[in-house]
Parts: structure tokens; C-alpha cells; sequence
């Protein structure tokens, strides 16, 4: 039995026999039901609409229970109304009151509706899970319109002139959206976010506003999350890694209208650094338009060169204050001759596409310029004084790691760094060598120091997690953005990958890893994302013992991967493989949003699974044996019970 002061703490809970016995049963109880469904997400990259769909709709499961509830007895065009209710009830009910003459009428009907498919989704719950996830100002309604057993002739006309009253009261609106969000509340049980939540899409800010609605999110940190992470830690490397990829993805609208950064110290220095350079490599990509913060294409590549070099001087001198890192290849603006306007490497010289660098010394090509200087201290202070970046670094913080293992399922963004041979890769660093499973511990514990503690060298691992030859978030030799921006020759561009991602083909190379964080190959799973899928490429990797599920969200890999993303579904049959096409709006020729999937079945379970399945099961199962101890306690007279 544990120590006897812990039960005495436990009593505070529970204070009466009654109280102990009512949650031991509920407990026992809640053990039988069906596991919960999970949703495995990643690579959000900023794609707000896509991904707040996907979300809202269950990947379109919630579609699926409408074609099985109403396929027969209502149209095929009311079912899709339903379902874009559901997703968006506000602005579809906006729509419909502008729209329908009948719209009490209406509303009757699709409450009756609504409340049918929230008995579904939320058949698997406990009555008092559901009443959790109520609207506390409609709890009581919902509760009478859900538990109600409308067979009997007289519980129906209570039901029916329930949804007539309150139709009549003029809160059939508010009663309605209630009851969309919580059908996609009991819809998605927990959350798996599998990394990069931040860059190339418009609002990164949006989906973190999403997410933190939700009541079970967990997050395993990709390298571009870390890159926002170490700027809020003040590291400014990863700051200026920030801005060149949201400036050259023309991503104004998160920082400005988003997170509040003020950019305009950056585009008046920019102006006056390089007022007739036309900037031809540094033109940003426009996959999305910036609604609140337009900015001129020309003075946008203006600011990326202008934050381009400051970066290249940036991670020269973190370079330098770490050997240990094995970095020293990337140094290379030590390695131009600004007076050809050539760089040597390797013995051959190549000609620079670029040859303007009016802040560079040839001298000392690292050091900032004073101006340059005064830039990265006032950006970084307005980047570390933003109230909701810091809510959401917070959160990502407070809900994230490097890794979960959860329901027997191993979650990580990037790889296990591994050798050519197969082995694990071991990383040296000054506090020792680090390798598989004790690599992404000790990492964890950097990262979280160098947010709480500010510690300089940990400050500084954030960046080698964002590009670093054995970084397990980024899983490539080298990240070749110099190249990429001044030089034309494609073979200098390349970025070969970890040898993880040739052993992550082979069943036994995962059972390795599986062991390794201490779970049974012969029913987990390892679910990664990172890499996109490219079009024809199987996700299903090492015969289902490994998932990527990249399948490119993000707009700026849709022309490689041929959809738009898949979504892991973990329920108590299956695991499946949602398959999505690109994300539609709604506008005026098509007034409801959309985005098509297909669900296809990966692993069938070999029975229905239950809570006792799951980790929450070992937890409930713990919670009994302590209740049933405290039990005996009180029974002996050994501790006293507390009345109010």
C-alpha cells in the first residue's frame, strides 16, 4: 500500500464510503466502453482553412455518419447542408436566415436532425462526458434532447415540443451551434498534431487558436515549431530563419496582423540598404494573398535579402562559438571573393548569381553592420512582446515534445538519426553522446531549458535542431539556403537525406526502433510526418508498422504529392488512412466549403477495442486500486470518513 499520508490526501477527494464506492463503480464502468477515436495530424504549415475543416468535419467521418444516418430519407444536397453546418454553423445559419422563408420550419427540422447525429458520434461516452463538453448555457436542453427516448409516444411529444419551444424563444441559433461543436467535439477524442504547425501557409496563428479549444491535444515538436520556439527564446538565428520564410512566402498577415511584429523598422532598412537592387533572387512565392498587410513585391524581396544576409552572419558566428556541431561546411561567405564575384568550395569556384552586399565587410564577412545590429535587437523585442505568440509558444510548450508514445503507437516528426549501416546515429554534444531513444530525451530537456531557464547553449541547440546534420527534426545532411539564393550550379543544391528514411522501409529496422522506446513490435506502430508523400508513393511503410502521413496540406507541396494531406484515424475497429484532395472554399459559385476524402482501412483490430485497451485504461486501473485501498481504510476504521 502506498504511503499512508498519500490516501490521506486521496480522502480530501473522496471523503465518505459512498463517494469512494460511486467512483470505483463509475470507473469499472467507463473500462467497457469504446476507445475513443484518435486523429493523427501533420505538417499543418499555416494552412488555416484546410486544416480547421479537416478538423471540424472529423476528416469527413462526420459525413459519413450523416450518409448512414439520412442516405434513404433525406436529399443528397440537404445531407451536404448538414454537413457544412456542422463545420460552419455560424455563417450557415447567417446564410439560411437570409435565405430560407420557412426558417423556423427549417430549424425544427435541423435540430431534430443535429441531435440524431450527435447520439451517434457520442454513443461511446459516458452521459457525464458528454455533459462536459456542453454548452454550460444550453447543458440542460441538450441533455433532455440527447438522453430522451423518443420511441415512446409520449417522450416524443415532450421531444418535439422541446425543439418547438425553444424555436419559439428565439434561441434555436445559439442551440444549434451548440450542438455542432459538440458533435465535432465527441467526434475527436484526442489530437495528435505529428509537427510543423508554423510557416509557408497564411495562419499558423488560426490553427493554434483552433487547437486550443480542443479538450486532449498533444504536439510533437517539427523543426519548423522549433524554429519559432527558439526565437521566443531568443535565439536569433532561428528569428531570422522565421522571417526569411515567412517573408518569402509572402506570410505578412501572421506576423503583422497575427502576432503583431512590426516590420516596418525591417522594410525601411531594407529600402534604404538596397534602393536599386532589383532583388531577382529574392522574389517571395505567392501562394496565398495577404488580406490585412499587403505588401509590395518588390520591397517584400527587398526585406528577404536584406534578412537573408543578416541571417548568413547570424549562423556564421553560432557556428563558430560551436565546433562541436560539425557545422564549419556551412560557413561560407568567408568563401567569396566579393571583388569576381565568385565563391570557391571544395577547390572549384562558381560564379554568384548575386553579387550586391553593401553590409558585408570581406574583412570580417560575419560581423553585423551597427545598423544591422540594431535591427535583430529591436526585432527580436518586438517578436518576444508579443502577447499571443507567447500564449501559443506557451502552449506548444506546455502540450509538446519530441516525442509521445501513446496507445502503443510511437509519435515523432523527423527520424531516428541512423548510419548508413543501420545503427543509431550518436550526436555529440559538450553534457555527452546521445543516441535513439536518449537522443530525443536529452534534447527534450534542452529545449525546455532553454525556454524556462534561458540557458546560452541550449538557446543556441535550438537552431542545430532546425537544420543540424543528426538533428532528429530535420533528418538531412545539410540545409543548402546560401546555395539555393547565390548559386546557380542544381548539384551544389542537394540536401541528402538521413539514412533513416532507407531503413524506415524494413520491418526489422522499425521493430529496432519500436524496442527501443519500450513498446511491443508486434502491434505498435511508429507515425511520422516530415517528408511529404509524393504522388504514387505507399504511406504505409515496413509492412504497417510505419505511417508518414505528410501528404502535403501545405499548398507548396500539393504539385509533388498530388492531394492534399492524410489524416490517421486510430478508432476502436480500424486504424484508416483519410486521403484528402485540395481544400475549396466557399464563394459565390460554390457556397459551400469542401474538401474530399477517402477513407481507407490500414489495420482492422482483432476485436472491438475498449478504454481498458488503452493508457487511460492502465490509469483508470490504477485509480481503482488506490480507491479500492482508501476503501478498505475507511471500512477499518483506520481513517475516518468526512461529512458536510
Amino acid at each position: 500500500m502506498k504511503d499512508f499520508q498519500y490516501y490521506k490526501l486521496l480522502s480530501e477527494q473522496y471523503p465518505t464510503i459512498e463517494s469512494v464506492s460511486n467512483a470505483i463503480v463509475g470507473m469499472t464502468a467507463t473500462l467497457c466502453l469504446p476507445k475513443g477515436t484518435e486523429y493523427y495530424f501533420s505538417d499543418l504549415h499555416g494552412e488555416h482553412e484546410a486544416f480547421i475543416h479537416l478538423l471540424r468535419s472529423g476528416s469527413g467521418v462526420i459525413r459519413d455518419k450523416i450518409e448512414a444516418l439520412f442516405s434513404h430519407s433525406i436529399l443528397e444536397s440537404d445531407r451536404a447542408e448538414l454537413a457544412a453546418l456542422i463545420c460552419y454553423p455560424e455563417a450557415m445559419l447567417a446564410s439560411k436566415r437570409r435565405t430560407c422563408p420557412r426558417f423556423a420550419e427549417w430549424s425544427e427540422l435541423t435540430i431534430g436532425r443535429l441531435v440524431l447525429v450527435c447520439r451517434d458520434v457520442s454513443a461511446k461516452y459516458t452521459r457525464s462526458r458528454v455533459h462536459k463538453a456542453m454548452d454550460v448555457n444550453y447543458a440542460f436542453i441538450l441533455d433532455e434532447l440527447l438522453q430522451t427516448d423518443d420511441t415512446d409516444p409520449d417522450k416524443r411529444r415532450y421531444f418535439r415540443e422541446l425543439i418547438a419551444s425553444v424555436v419559439k424563444s428565439q434561441v434555436s441559433d445559439p442551440l444549434i451551434t451548440a450542438l455542432c461543436h459538440l458533435i465535432q467535439q465527441m467526434t475527436v477524442d484526442h489530437l495528435h498534431i505529428i509537427g510543423d504547425i508554423f510557416d509557408r501557409g497564411p495562419r499558423a496563428d488560426m490553427i493554434l487558436d483552433e487547437l486550443m479549444k480542443y479538450h486532449d491535444v498533444d504536439i510533437q515538436w517539427g523543426n519548423h515549431d522549433i524554429n519559432w520556439m527558439g526565437a521566443m527564446s531568443g535565439n536569433r538565428v532561428c528569428l531570422f530563419n522565421v522571417l526569411k520564410i515567412a517573408i518569402s512566402y509572402n506570410s505578412f498577415d501572421v506576423l503583422e496582423d497575427g502576432y503583431g511584429i512590426n516590420l516596418r523598422p525591417l522594410s525601411m532598412f531594407a529600402a534604404e540598404t538596397y534602393p536599386d537592387d532589383p532583388c531577382a533572387r529574392f522574389q517571395p512565392h505567392v501562394l496565398d494573398e495577404n488580406k490585412y498587410d499587403p505588401v509590395d513585391p518588390q520591397l517584400a524581396a527587398k526585406m528577404h535579402k536584406a534578412v537573408a544576409i543578416i541571417l548568413f552572419k547570424l549562423e556564421g558566428q553560432l557556428i563558430q562559438r560551436h565546433p562541436e556541431y560539425g557545422m564549419q561546411g556551412r560557413l561560407l561567405l568567408d568563401k567569396v571573393n566579393f571583388k569576381k564575384g565568385a565563391i570557391t568550395i571544395g577547390g572549384t569556384e562558381y560564379p554568384m548569381l548575386d553579387t550586391n552586399f553593401p553590409t558585408v565587410d570581406p574583412a570580417d564577412p560575419y560581423r553585423l553592420s551597427e545598423a544591422e545590429e540594431l535591427l535583430v535587437e529591436n526585432t527580436l523585442a518586438s517578436f518576444q512582446h508579443s502577447a499571443r505568440l507567447r500564449r501559443h509558444i506557451d502552449y506548444i510548450y506546455t502540450h509538446g515534445g519530441m516525442y509521445k508514445v501513446s496507445n502503443n503507437n510511437l509519435l515523432y516528426h523527423g527520424c531516428i538519426p541512423m548510419t548508413t549501416s543501420g545503427e543509431f546515429d550518436t550526436l555529440e554534444l559538450s553534457h555527452g553522446h546521445y543516441s535513439g531513444k536518449a537522443l530525443l530525451d536529452h534534447l527534450d530537456q534542452r529545449v525546455r531549458q532553454a525556454y524556462y531557464t534561458g540557458d546560452p547553449d541550449s538557446v543556441d541547440l535550438m537552431w542545430y535542431l532546425w537544420c543540424g546534420a543528426k538533428s532528429p527534426l530535420f533528418g538531412k545532411d545539410r540545409m543548402t539556403t546560401f546555395e539555393r539564393c547565390f548559386i546557380g550550379d542544381k548539384s551544389l543544391q542537394a540536401e541528402p537525406m538521413n539514412p533513416y528514411y532507407h531503413c524506415y522501409e524494413d520491418p526489422a529496422q522499425c521493430t529496432k526502433i519500436l524496442e527501443d522506446f519500450g513498446l511491443n513490435p508486434s502491434h505498435a506502430h511508429i507515425v511520422n510526418g516530415h517528408v511529404p508523400v509524393k504522388n504514387g508513393e505507399n504511406p504505409v511503410k515496413a509492412g504497417g508498422r510505419l505511417f508518414v502521413i505528410d501528404g502535403g496540406i501545405s499548398k507548396a507541396y500539393q504539385s509533388k504529392t498530388g492531394i492534399a494531406g492524410y489524416t490517421l484515424i486510430f478508432n476502436s475497429h480500424n486504424i484508416e488512412l483519410a486521403e484528402h484532395m485540395p481544400f475549396r472554399p466557399a464563394d459565390e459559385t460554390h457556397p459551400l466549403a469542401e474538401m474530399s476524402s477517402s477513407v481507407h482501412i490500414v489495420e482492422r483490430m482483432p476485436r472491438r477495442l475498449t478504454v481498458a485497451d488503452t493508457d487511460a485504461g492502465d490509469t483508470f486501473r490504477e485509480k481503482i486500486e488506490d480507491l479500492e485501498n482508501l476503501l478498505a481504510l475507511y471500512r477499518d476504521g483506520v481513517l475516518g470518513e468526512t461529512f458536510q
